[in-house]
C-alpha cells in the first residue's frame, strides 16, 4: 500500500488525509505541535493513519505533501525527502507568510524557492487553487461532463504524472502548467485562482494563459 506523509496538518493537510484514506492510502501526518496533539484527527481518520514527527512522515512517505507555508529559514527535512516527489500546496500571502524580495520582483516563485530548500527532492505545485472545504463537493467521476480540473506544475515529468493520478483518483482532471517558474499562473489574484469555484480543463488552461506577473512595488 502507497504512504503518503503529510507535513501540516491544518484545513488542507487533514482535508488531502481524509481524501487519501478514502482512497486507499496510509496516511503518516506531522504539524508543529507534535504527534500528541493529532489524536482526535488520527482517530478519525481510522487505522491507515498515524501521527508521526515532521522528519519521520517524510521518511514514511513514498512520496510527501507539504501543507505548510515556506518559511525563510529552510524547517523541511531535507534529508528524508532526498529522492522524493514532494507536492507543494502553498500559495504566496505576504500578509500571512512576509514578503519575499525574489518572489515580489518576480524572479523567483515561491514555489521555486522550495525547490531550492528541497534540491534533492522533485516538487510540484499542487491542489492550490481549490479551497480545502469545497474539496470533495468539487470532485466528480472520471468523464464527467463538465468535470472540474486543477492545475500542476513541476519541473519533473514524473512529479506531473504522479500528481496527473492522485488528481483522477480525487475526482479532478488536470491541466500541466509546467515548469516551476510558470507555477505563478494559478496564484492569488490570477484568473484561475478567482474562478477556483468551477473550471472545466479547458476554461482551466484559457485562463492560466491569460495570467499576468503581479510584481510588488
Amino acid at each position: 500500500m502507497t504512504v503518503i506523509g503529510i507535513i501540516g496538518a491544518g484545513e488542507v493537510g487533514s482535508t488531502l488525509a481524509r481524501a487519501a484514506v478514502g482512497r486507499g492510502y496510509e496516511v503518516v501526518i506531522a504539524n508543529s505541535r507534535g504527534p500528541h496533539t493529532l489524536a482526535r484527527l488520527v482517530a478519525e481518520l481510522g487505522p491507515a493513519a498515524r501521527a508521526a514527527t515532521a522528519a519521520d512522515a517524510a521518511a514514511a512517505g513514498d512520496f510527501a505533501i507539504v501543507a505548510v507555508p515556506l518559511k525563510p529559514v529552510n524547517d523541511m527535512p531535507a534529508e528524508q525527502l532526498a529522492g522524493k516527489i514532494v507536492l507543494d500546496t502553498n500559495n504566496y500571502m505576504p500578509w500571512r507568510d512576509g514578503h519575499y524580495p525574489a518572489v515580489d520582483s518576480g524572479e523567483r516563485t515561491v514555489h521555486e524557492l522550495r525547490q531550492e530548500q528541497l534540491p534533492a527532492s522533485k516538487v510540484a505545485k499542487a491542489f492550490t487553487h481549490i479551497q480545502a472545504p469545497r474539496f470533495f463537493a468539487s470532485g466528480s467521476p472520471a468523464g464527467t461532463p463538465g468535470r472540474h480540473a486543477l492545475s500542476v506544475s513541476s519541473d519533473f515529468p514524473e512529479a506531473v504524472e504522479l500528481v496527473f493520478r492522485l488528481y483522477d483518483e480525487f475526482g479532478f482532471d488536470a491541466v500541466d502548467n509546467s515548469p516551476l517558474s510558470e507555477s505563478w499562473r494559478s496564484g492569488p489574484g490570477q484568473p484561475a485562482w478567482n474562478a477556483h469555484l468551477h473550471q472545466t480543463r479547458e476554461e482551466l488552461a484559457a485562463r492560466l494563459a491569460l495570467a499576468r506577473p503581479i510584481v510588488a512595488a
